[in-house]
């Protein structure tokens, strides 16, 4: 028999109770083992709101206090990354997953699209983005837009800026620099570029070759 609308709602508010305790237990362990069980929680938590999401097309908090919502997915199929994509680059939504940049296209968008996450957690893939690897983002609607990775740079991000183009849709990964850094922050950051994948139609048909008259024998 198949779950009901109040069913996934319960099952939800007893996932995000876990995560409170979760929180409590935290509070008073410290231990590795709270830690790991959290941010499985947590990820299942994401998972069911991206899934409430593309269901209705409205955003949908993975747990009641949160102050964002899932956005888009990302995917790299080479690497095996596949991560929950939430709105905003504060600390609270980097630490459960990679943020959008308010200001910048929406993921899967006409544009440019800056995605930010943690160098040690769910960005540390980006050292290993090679020229030319395929990325994909599902939006909202469902529908997933493929990206071919162009360039990588390290930038300061005080004195640099991010150019935003309006043509095709393009997306920038951002993470702090460097990957094996003791202390958090810094200046430095990683980008990596990568440009849509254009759907190509079907060839054009090809005219007909019309032989040239001649004179009857």
């Amino acid at each position: 028999m198949a779950e009901g609308p109040v069913h996934r709602r319960w099952g939800r508010l007893a996932l995000a109770a876990g995560l409170l305790l979760l929180a409590l237990g935290g509070w008073q362990m410290g231990s590795a083992a709270y830690l790991h069980a959290k941010a499985w929680l947590a990820q299942v938590l994401l998972a069911e709101a991206w899934a409430a999401t593309l269901a209705d097309g409205t955003p949908h908090k993975p747990w009641p206090w949160a102050d964002t919502a899932p956005v888009a997915r990302l995917q790299v199929p080479a690497l095996g990354v596949d991560q929950i994509v939430l709105a905003g680059v504060s600390g609270r939504s980097l630490a459960f997953g990679p943020g959008h940049l308010d200001g910048t296209a929406r993921p899967g968008t006409r544009g440019h699209s800056v995605l930010s996450g943690h160098r040690d957690t769910h960005f540390r893939f980006l050292q290993d983005l090679a020229p030319g690897t395929r990325l994909r983002i599902q939006k909202t609607d469902g529908q997933w837009q493929t990206y071919r990775v162009g360039s990588s740079s390290v930038i300061d991000a005080g004195e640099a800026r991010l150019a935003l183009g309006t043509g095709r849709p393009a997306v920038t990964l951002v993470t702090c620099y460097p990957f094996d850094a003791i202390t958090p922050g810094g200046p430095l950051r990683y980008l990596v570029s990568a440009e849509a994948e254009l759907r190509r139609g079907p060839p054009p048909p090809r005219r007909p070759v019309i032989p040239e008259a001649t004179d009857p024998l």
